[in-house]
């Protein structure tokens, strides 16, 4: 008996695990840090290998329109931003999406993320930074696109 409840609650956690990162996807607007302003449009995605992604689907700013990454290093140098998948490789961890990469285009350097969904808010937390842990960074938040 103890050990069929145990399976079960396995289960349960799973499921709600799930669910969670599935609350994940879609498109969300994310937000200056420091001036509160809508930047662009990402939409974060679940790939065919199973791992999570994050592209730069419209930039905000008409100034910005047809804006290259031109700090980008590798395959991404100067490809165009709206189009570019700037989170990569997450997989889900819990309630979280860990063990992958976000590139900030503005600088081109390359960080570990943790993404998670704030439910009270239903925001999204992108913590990116220097160590896998998540001790040197910053984290944004960005809001459900309507």
């Amino acid at each position: 008996m103890k050990k069929l409840i145990s399976i079960l609650f396995l289960c349960a956690t799973t499921i709600f695990a799930n669910a969670q990162v599935e609350k994940m996807l879609g498109y969300w607007i994310s937000v200056d840090d420091n001036t509160g302003k809508e930047e662009s449009v990402f939409y974060v995605y679940k790939g065919t290998d199973g791992n999570y992604y994050g592209k730069l689907v419209k930039l905000i700013d008409p100034k910005r329109e047809g804006a290259v990454c031109d700090k980008c290093t590798g395959t991404d140098y100067n490809k165009p931003l709206e189009g570019l998948i700037l989170m990569k490789s997450l997989k889900a961890d819990g309630n979280n999406l860990t063990g992958g990469t976000i590139t900030d285009p503005k600088n081109g350097k390359v960080y570990y993320v943790k993404v998670s969904l704030d439910t009270k808010t239903d925001r999204l937390k992108i913590r990116g930074s220097l160590d896998k842990i998540g001790i040197l960074g910053r984290t944004q938040y960005w809001i459900r696109k309507k």
